[in-house]
């Protein structure tokens, strides 16, 4: 995992913004969103944390992802696959509870 992955990833959790190179944090007082070129590929919000390849499943975009614990995901033979199973790279919420946000980033 790349430096700027771990420094990017410790930001998100830790709701802190977070800006260097091509990616970035942003913080709301009811979210927060992990960014790579302006693209949303990781959030937590009050339904739980998500992510997405935004369109593009890239090795730089799975790094990103792949610094959230829980979260492996990888190309084989042209397919993307999510913790094991095959996906689209839509949307999908790797860890729902509506308690997630508040008790690890003390929302306000």
């Amino acid at each position: 995992m790349r430096k700027i992955t771990q420094q990017a990833i410790q930001s998100f959790i830790n709701k802190q913004s977070f800006f260097k190179d091509n990616t970035m944090v942003e913080v709301t007082e009811t979210s927060t969103t992990l960014k790579l070129f302006n693209n949303p590929i990781a959030g937590i919000d009050y339904k739980g944390m998500w992510i997405t390849d935004a369109g593009w499943p890239t090795r730089t975009t799975f790094d990103r992802l792949n610094g959230i614990d829980g979260v492996y995901v990888f190309k084989k033979k042209g397919q993307v696959y999510l913790n094991g199973f095959p996906w689209d790279g839509e949307k999908e919420y790797v860890m729902r509870t509506t308690f997630f946000y508040e008790d690890v980033l003390k929302v306000y």
